[in-house]
């Protein structure tokens, strides 16, 4: 399993109502987002169905974006049961997203 791409029409059914869920905001055209995205294939790889890893295109979603208050790229928002609960803004190393998926996994 990889990350899984949604947009605005499926990222509230898509994000867990329970356990962990990382959603990476980004762009096709962002060269950090294109360093990130191989990590969290990794991250799901590894971590398997304790959690959820999604990706949403800030120029395909706004909406979404703006909601969460995104406002640079890439952004990963960790939820738990549902709601945020971390924000990490811009590229960060692994073992940052590895804590954040123990903590709430």
């Amino acid at each position: 399993m990889s990350v899984r791409k949604i947009d605005g029409q499926s990222f509230h059914e898509a994000v867990r109502a329970s356990g962990a869920t990382l959603v990476e905001f980004g762009a096709a055209w962002c060269p950090p987002c294109k360093v990130l995205l191989p990590i969290l294939d990794e991250l799901q790889q590894e971590e398997g169905e304790r959690v959820s890893i999604l990706q949403v295109d800030c120029d395909e979603s706004p909406e979404i974006a703006s909601e969460f208050g995104v406002m640079s790229m890439p952004t990963v928002i960790v939820f738990h049961n549902g709601e945020p609960v971390d924000k990490y803004i811009g590229l960060r190393p692994k073992d940052v997203y590895q804590q954040a998926i123990a903590r709430y996994a």
